[in-house]
């Protein structure tokens, strides 16, 4: 079974950059749909962004033009792009792959999660 790995997250400060990255121990060609979520501390987990196999892209309205998804069917990795980060964006950050509509996919596989940490 595929597994992913995120790495990347940190403390950075208000409107500073971040760069996640998800590596797949196997294959990601298979998953219609590939995402990263993030949950805050009391917060329910929630769907940042969503990428297709062959390019369509999701993104929650508070993260629209901060935020890139790219994702590399060739090396097996999904990354996310953050820019002008925010205090609300703390969270911890998983990478997630499925299937099913692009704004709710439906998750199959998860990683463990890198926190994201932006300090005001």
């Amino acid at each position: 079974q595929v597994q992913l790995v995120e790495s990347g997250g940190g403390l950075v400060q208000t409107g500073g950059s971040l760069r996640l990255s998800c590596a797949a121990s196997g294959s990601i060609f298979s998953f219609d749909v590939m995402g990263w979520y993030r949950q805050a501390p009391g917060k329910e987990r929630e769907l940042v962004a969503a990428s297709r196999t062959w390019g369509s892209r999701y993104y929650e309205d508070s993260v629209k033009g901060r935020f890139t998804i790219t994702r590399d069917n060739v090396n097996n990795a999904l990354l996310l792009q953050m820019n002008s980060l925010q205090p609300e964006d703390t969270a911890m950050y998983y990478c997630a792959a499925g299937s099913g509509a692009i704004q709710a996919p439906i998750p199959r596989i998860w990683g463990q999660g890198t926190q994201v940490t932006v300090s005001s």
